[in-house]
């Protein structure tokens, strides 16, 4: 198949779903079942070159065989197909067996799906499901890693549009994601950790940056923590999916429960990338006011938005040597008040490197400009004691209810970044005596401003025009944000 052909004959089994389950849980039952079925492929697969090999000797071929994953007897998709009924408790039944075999591995990837709920997954549903799937072979001389890699994060994508706006739990702007993998620029070698990884888009984009610049991407160690369990085996199936085996992803709350530990202390890493979810007001404030972990390097910040918790956590999680950190946010937390004095001591260290504002609509399903924050333990000479602030809020596509960066607007970005020069109405450098006399912060309409001021002179009708649209614009994003948070 093409790689078309594949994306829309596993989307196609999506489309089984419609009308019996809502479009937000289509991904806690098709990745599964996708996931299973690549398994027991493989599984055939690799037995079949051990008896090739063999030339034809069951018992040599038996005891030659090498496996990625254990199948247990009575537990293969093909046991599952020959059910008639009660479908989901086989179903259910196979995918434990195989956790129960691979305990080191596979435990708990398939989420907790109620297969067994008949008013949701009728027989006659599942098997559709089952049959659909039984297609075609997801063994790997079929279909390789890279090219079901590359179908798998286009059904991630395809559930991120279906599910509104719950999307951005599980699903971060791919352009985007390029964007902060190559200013990063990991290497092998390195430690890459995401504390809040969804579907694990920031953690796999490292490893195929470096796999398409021809450097050792197997060396790389990737880890991440996700609150969400469906989420998480989300992400653990997209690793094994492009055939990615060296990473551990761990389910979890991360500023309650940090995952990653040495020695009693927060593990450090190279090289951190993460979008954090931004402005939770569900957490808790006073165990981080006396943190065992101690980041609350800065301060504490206010319960209703712990965007300064996740960054603390972040800058605390960083190698003392090379470590190196972007997150993408909200504007809002480069300039709000109740954030301050904790913006201004991040400042005062000489942690920020570089602040780059992006567009409107790159977070999914919510209007609000979203900015790039990015910070270093151990900044370059030339670097220290500076601050670069990138204006690139018109670099980016619109299309309907969502935004993109283009190929020119990702590399006019990354430049600018390489460059670390002032550069009219986009870029400029400014030391951090200049941010902590505005009160640290850092706005960056305040510092850099894209707005063309020439020949601007209008009617005042037109300008009360436009301020009666921009009114009705701005009153109509306030509704959506107000039903977004809930």
């Amino acid at each position: 198949m093409t790689q078309q052909q594949l994306e829309k004959y596993l989307w196609g089994a999506a489309t089984q779903l419609r009308g019996t389950i809502d479009a937000g849980d289509y991904k806690q039952y098709i990745f599964p079942l996708l996931f299973f079925k690549r398994i027991c492929d493989v599984y055939d697969e690799e037995f079949e070159s051990a008896l090739a090999e063999s030339e034809g000797d069951m018992e040599y071929a038996a005891f030659a065989e090498h496996h990625h994953f254990i199948v247990p007897e009575g537990a293969h998709w093909n046991d599952v197909r020959e059910t008639t009924t009660n479908v989901g408790m086989a179903l259910q039944d196979a995918m434990r067996q195989i956790e129960k075999a691979n305990p080191d591995t596979l435990y708990g990837i398939f989420g907790d799906a109620s297969w067994t709920n008949k008013d949701r997954l009728s027989d006659e549903t599942l098997t559709n499901l089952i049959e659909h799937y039984s297609q075609h072979k997801l063994s790997l001389s079929n279909i390789p890693d890279d090219k079901l890699g590359n179908a798998y994060e286009y059904l991630i994508k395809e559930f991120a549009d279906d599910s509104g706006h719950t999307a951005a739990e599980f699903y971060t702007n791919r352009t985007v994601v390029k964007l902060m993998t190559m200013i990063m620029d990991p290497q092998p070698g390195e430690s890459v950790y995401d504390p809040t990884c969804g579907s694990g888009g920031l953690l796999l984009n490292c490893a195929l940056h470096l796999k398409e610049e021809g450097k050792e991407y197997r060396t790389l160690k990737l880890y991440g923590q996700e609150i969400n369990l469906i989420t998480s085996a989300i992400a653990r199936m997209n690793m094994f999916m492009h055939g990615i085996e060296e990473f551990s992803i761990v389910r979890g709350d991360t500023l309650a429960r940090p995952a990653f530990l040495h020695h009693d202390e927060l593990k450090k890493f190279n090289v951190i990338l993460a979008n954090p979810p931004y402005s939770i007001k569900a957490w808790d404030r006073k165990s981080f006011e006396n943190d065992p972990y101690g980041r609350n390097i800065w301060g504490t910040p206010p319960q209703g938005c712990a965007d300064y918790a996740f960054q603390q956590h972040i800058q605390k999680s960083l190698d003392d040597k090379n470590g190196r950190s972007i997150s993408l946010w909200p504007h809002g937390i480069l300039f709000r008040e109740s954030e301050a004095d904790m913006r201004r001591k991040m400042i005062e260290a000489d942690l920020v490197e570089c602040v780059i504002g992006l567009g409107p609509n790159l977070f999914y399903n919510s209007p609000m400009e979203a900015c790039l924050l990015i910070t270093k333990t151990n900044k370059s000479k030339d670097r220290k004691g500076k601050v670069l602030i990138i204006n690139a809020v018109k670099e980016v596509k619109q299309e309907k209810n969502i935004a993109y960066l283009e190929e020119r607007h990702i590399e006019r970005i990354y430049s600018s970044y390489q460059n670390f020069q002032d550069e009219e109405g986009f870029s400029k450098v400014l030391d951090i005596d200049t941010l902590l006399e505005n009160k640290g912060s850092l706005n960056i309409a305040q510092y850099v401003s894209n707005v063309n001021t020439e020949g601007t002179t209008i009617s005042f009708e037109t300008a009360l025009r436009n301020w009666e649209q921009k009114s009705l614009e701005l009153k109509a994003s306030m509704n959506e944000l107000f039903e977004i948070l809930g």
